[in-house]
């Protein structure tokens, strides 16, 4: 796994022929309960060859290599930064009615278009036709050149997406805005998961954040499932362990 100081260096590399970079991660994919919450990160050249990213950078990484008080540290400073305008960061959620309608796979692509819609509209990577001498005036005040940015996502390359991006395997360690993408995503997911802590008692969401621990499925199995379960998730855990006379507690706790 490349080292801390070089996630920089490989955004450096990434950034040739664009004005900027924006880095695109998930958080909450694979939980049991909550929504799932995508981040994406703008940088430019500038900031990559500023002081906070040369001297500060060397602290980002992967979210879940970084301990809950160093990610809450990071929040804060990236709202500095973007309070100076040296970077725009925005995070996209998707519902848990949307991850059973959509499939986890649908939804991801949901939350991280929602996150990418805070920084540019897909429309804004698309060049068109450039106006000539007989264009109409609607024409002309339609036409948009393309956002000169690339888009990095982490993992593999999604389908029928409305953004282009690249896609890389293990991202948020390779790459800086990436890292800073999986801080945003995790820690605005987190939060969310507290405040559910505090609307449904009992299943330890502000320790687990909905993860399929021991503690949660004992609580499930003791308090049946609440609205902010995933009720597909939840079958495709216990199918094999219990008999289906015992998947009553997957009935509706309320809320």
């Amino acid at each position: 796994m490349p080292k801390r100081r070089q996630l920089r260096g490989f955004d450096l590399r990434q950034i040739d022929g664009f004005s900027g970079l924006i880095g695109v991660d998930e958080a909450g994919r694979g939980a049991l309960a909550g929504p799932v919450v995508a981040g994406a990160v703008l940088v430019s050249r500038d900031f990559l060859e500023g002081r906070w990213a040369v001297s500060q950078g060397g602290r980002v990484n992967d979210s879940k290599q970084l301990s809950a008080a160093e990610r809450a540290s990071l929040w804060e400073e990236f709202e500095k930064l973007e309070a100076r305008g040296q970077i725009h960061a925005h995070f996209g959620s998707a519902s848990v009615e949307e991850i059973e309608r959509l499939n986890i796979l649908g939804a991801t692509k949901l939350a991280m278009r929602r996150a990418l819609e805070g920084i540019y509209p897909p429309d804004a990577f698309e060049r068109k036709a450039e106006p000539d001498l007989f264009s109409s005036l609607e024409e002309r005040v339609a036409f948009r050149p393309a956002v000169s940015c690339r888009i990095l996502v982490d993992g593999l390359p999604l389908r029928n997406f409305q953004y282009p991006h690249f896609a890389i395997v293990n991202g948020d360690a390779r790459s800086l805005c990436i890292a800073m993408a999986s801080i945003v995503a995790k820690v605005a997911r987190d939060r969310l998961m507290v405040g559910l802590d505090a609307l449904f008692p009992g299943y330890g969401f502000a320790q687990h954040k909905g993860y399929g621990t021991d503690e949660h499925r004992a609580a499930l199995l003791k308090l049946g499932r609440c609205p902010h379960h995933r009720d597909m998730f939840l079958r495709k855990l216990f199918a094999e362990r219990l008999d289906p006379a015992q998947m009553d507690f997957l009935g509706d706790r309320g809320g």
